[in-house]
């Protein structure tokens, strides 16, 4: 894939939507919109998904197939865990607004 080197697979944050623009015009899509993952390849922006929709932006001058596969993998883990906690949480409240059963 690339061989020595430094991958980050991290989420955007406030600073980054310069970043994003410039992603999403260099591949000639539409910005991005919602919170996204980016892909950087030491130190350097290459790829981003929008996790809202899925869209991705990346450099067409670049080799970004692997980077989006492994951001979409980022995405879907990220989804699981959030399901997970969801599920957890509507499990904690269902069994708050129980009556406890009375012990002997």
């Amino acid at each position: 894939m690339y061989p020595s080197h430094n991958i980050v697979i991290r989420p955007s944050v406030a600073e980054d939507v310069r970043t994003l623009a410039g992603l999403a015009a260099l591949d000639s899509r539409p910005e991005l919109t919602g919170p996204a993952l980016l892909a950087e390849v030491d130190g350097v922006a290459r790829a981003a998904l929008d996790l809202h929709d899925g869209t991705v932006a990346a450099d067409p001058f670049a080799r970004t197939t692997e980077l989006v596969e492994l951001l979409r993998l980022r995405a879907r883990g990220i989804a699981a865990a959030e399901g997970t906690r969801a599920t957890w949480r509507s499990r904690v409240k269902a069994a708050a607004g129980r009556p406890q059963a009375a012990r002997c």
